[in-house]
């Protein structure tokens, strides 16, 4: 098994992350504006916002 760069572990968490938001809001448990926001806030906060793929 291939060992994951830094950057491959970076973009995982950040996708098991997104995976929380979307249940979070799927479920009613956030509102779609509070999704944007801390969608925007983790891409930012993980250096990640630039990246228009994810």
């Amino acid at each position: 098994m291939e060992e994951q760069t830094p950057e491959q572990k970076k973009i995982k968490l950040f996708l098991d992350q997104k995976k929380l938001l979307d249940t979070f809001l799927k479920t009613g448990a956030i509102t779609k504006a509070q999704y944007e926001k801390s969608y925007t806030c983790m891409k930012e906060k993980m250096g990640l916002g630039d990246r228009e793929d994810l």
